[in-house]
């Protein structure tokens, strides 16, 4: 496969149904905590599971060429004796990995390959995600804050447009110091500490502008950021490869699972991607909006009505094995 220089597996039975599943934008690459429980639950029903890291959601960059990289390994995996059954594989992303499935799903080389789709955690359009993450506007116009996470990464992306060439390299390696201390402040406190004092000096060394974004990075201030970085937002995410609801729905059955509070990417973003698949002929569409998860995290303190209905999204899943 073009997508991964590692794959991992869990293999059941040679008659077991396979699922192809990509992690969303983390260091971790197949490692990433929130992927592995997601691919364990799964191989635990019997499911051959294949688990593929993408290069630059690695890097923490959304491209084109990663949903080309997840169309490539998909429709290798389904036709891998002892990975897909009968030329068929189920399909699942991850966070911005879980958007980026959809539109691979949609394309010619996979739309009669698929036993169906997973997205955990994903969208149906990129532009409206940034645009939230810059403002924190959600579609119905109301407001949320949204995680500084997610306009971080944005940076990255849109930095030759804010900063002259000299700054670029020096204020991205800044972010991605911030980033990767963002990554552990929940596992292991003393580096995330280290890591942000590494940003803050890096920040102190730069001169402007690139030094006052990087501290807007560092200070968490996403009321600064995010209308600095916002006019750059259509450029970065406007291509057809990015969004679902910008390329051909997807024609397998579709199961869409979204933390309700989710402020990274906005739950809105799960009915109105099922609204699109319907519109453009995809009636199996499932979605569940649950306080279970987070973003793209189980979360094992809500209510028990809750469980039970993720229990039920969860069999309705298995049930097309």
């Amino acid at each position: 496969s073009t997508a991964s220089s590692k794959c991992s597996a869990a293999v059941g039975a040679a008659t077991a149904p396979g699922f192809i599943i990509f992690p969303g934008i983390h260091r971790g690459g197949v490692e990433e905590p929130r992927l592995s429980g997601f691919s364990r639950r799964f191989s635990s029903a019997g499911v051959v599971v294949v688990s593929v890291p993408l290069p630059d959601l690695r890097e923490f960059r959304v491209t084109t060429r990663t949903t080309d990289q997840i169309e490539d390994a998909t429709a290798w995996a389904a036709g891998e004796p002892g990975i897909g059954r009968g030329g068929k594989i189920g399909l699942g992303g991850v966070s911005f990995a879980g958007g980026l499935a959809l539109v691979a799903a949609g394309r010619p080389a996979l739309r009669d390959r698929l036993s169906m789709v997973v997205s955990f955690g994903g969208y149906g359009d990129l532009t409206r995600v940034l645009r939230f993450l810059c403002t924190g506007v959600l579609p119905d116009g109301t407001r949320m804050p949204p995680h500084d996470y997610g306009i971080a990464i944005v940076l990255l992306e849109v930095a030759p447009a804010m900063v002259p060439p000299g700054q670029v390299a020096p204020l991205r390696r800044g972010v991605l110091t911030f980033l990767e201390g963002s990554l552990h402040d929940q596992t292991d406190k003393p580096r995330a500490l280290a890591l942000f004092a590494d940003a803050r000096r890096q920040a102190a060394a730069l001169p402007v502008p690139a030094r006052t974004l990087l501290e807007w990075v560092n200070d968490r201030n996403v009321s600064e950021l995010g209308p600095a970085v916002l006019p750059h937002v259509e450029k970065l995410a406007g291509a057809a490869a990015l969004s679902p609801e910008r390329s051909p729905a997807a024609a397998a059955p579709v199961f869409l699972l979204h933390g309700r509070e989710d402020n990274v990417i906005p739950s809105a973003e799960t009915p109105l991607t099922a609204g699109y698949l319907r519109r453009h002929g995809n009636t199996r569409v499932k979605t569940l909006l649950t306080p279970l998860v987070s973003h793209a995290d189980l979360n094992t303190n809500a209510p028990m009505p809750d469980a039970w209905r993720l229990v039920k999204f969860w069999k309705q899943m298995m049930e097309l094995r």
